[in-house]
């Protein structure tokens, strides 16, 4: 199937006109200084679902902070989750900081330069694999996300749906026969760019496209057809009563999540299920769960906070308590001044506006 796609297309023109363009219109971004691998893998996985401007002041914190793969080894898991804190998807950073754990322990500090051994860290999966060889090691490994099927699919006029898993092991295939042998790392950072710069989901700017001539959409006027994606799933609204709940120290409490799971040991304010006990039980619910007393006073406000799957929907509620300890391992009394050395998932964050 692969070699009837590209059947009559000019692969060569292709690359060349690519890398032509990036050469001259890459933007000036700081992991692109060197090929240093531990810098371009932080920062594809600091990328993924996350845009470039965001990123750019959050890696080089990062680097500043962990200059080097023993650096991110050797700190402590919540420093680096209050380092990621607002970048969210937190399970990234743990992944990452056990991957480079692994490189320490198993590869002598070095990130792997071979498919098998990078492919099997903690992760790191196809298209992080390839942006990395073929970035800072100059393999021609594919590197397929979303911006590179979105060109692909236009380029080369493909009509399947991209969300099927089966579709995007196909498009790795157009791309491992695409890609300059020559100069990969130019190749796979030119189509992010294009995707990026150009070749955008909505109105993509052709005029300005280096390989117009070659796109088969654009020649029959359908680049703005694809690709094509069916839509996902609704997320489901979860509906949470969260407790600032403060002792006469003018103390809060707050909590530290499972070790598993959504924002694992990231810290919170306690969060009263509402689904589960309805809002008229929170009271009871959180003095039986966790021991302590409580008094709910005012309702300070709403919050939404939307993740891929869920959509937590939050009241915000005031509360007081006689206690100045707890005997919870989950839970801690701290200042506010204290709460700026635990990490805070977003929605947590915007909720210190209420604090007094």
């Amino acid at each position: 199937m692969t070699e009837r796609l590209l059947q009559n297309f000019d692969i060569y023109a292709f690359q060349e006109r690519l890398i032509e363009w990036y050469q001259h219109n890459k933007r000036d971004l700081p992991w692109r200084y060197d090929q240093d691998p531990y810098k371009v893998w932080v920062s594809e996985i600091m990328l993924q679902q996350t845009k470039v401007d965001t990123v750019i002041p959050y890696f080089q914190r990062f680097m500043l902070k962990y200059p080097t793969v023993y650096d991110l080894a050797n700190a402590d898991e919540q420093d680096v989750l209050k380092t990621w804190e607002g970048l969210g998807y937190y399970s990234r950073a743990r992944n990452l900081q056990n991957a480079v754990r692994e490189v320490v322990a198993s590869y002598g500090g070095e990130v792997p330069d071979d498919p098998k051994s990078l492919g099997s860290l903690k992760g790191v999966g196809p298209y992080t694999k390839g942006a990395i060889l073929s970035i800072a090691f100059d393999q021609p490994q594919p590197a397929v996300d979303g911006n590179v099927m979105r060109v692909l699919s236009r380029v080369l006029k493909i009509e399947d749906d991209i969300a099927q898993p089966k579709v995007k092991k196909q498009f790795e295939r157009y791309a491992e026969t695409l890609i300059s042998h020559d100069d990969p790392s130019s190749f796979n950072q030119g189509i992010m760019e294009l995707g990026a710069l150009v070749c955008t989901p909505k109105e993509p700017m052709c005029m300005l496209c280096p390989v117009q001539e070659l796109c088969r959409a654009f020649q029959e006027g359908m680049e703005q057809d694809l690709p094509i994606k069916s839509k996902a799933k609704k997320q489901k609204k979860v509906p949470y009563i969260v407790l600032l709940i403060r002792n006469d120290n003018n103390e809060y409490l707050i909590e530290k999540r499972p070790d598993n799971g959504l924002l694992a040991n990231m810290w919170q304010f306690p969060m009263v299920p509402v689904d589960e006990i309805g809002k008229d039980h929170a009271k009871n619910w959180f003095e039986m769960e966790y021991g302590i007393d409580v008094e709910l006073l005012s309702k300070q406000g709403e919050l939404k906070h939307v993740f891929t799957h869920i959509i937590w929907q939050l009241e915000v509620v005031a509360a007081v308590t006689a206690s100045n300890q707890t005997t919870d391992e989950r839970l801690r009394f701290v200042s506010c001044n204290e709460m700026d050395n635990y990490p805070f998932p977003v929605s947590h964050q915007n909720m210190m506006q209420y604090i007094t």
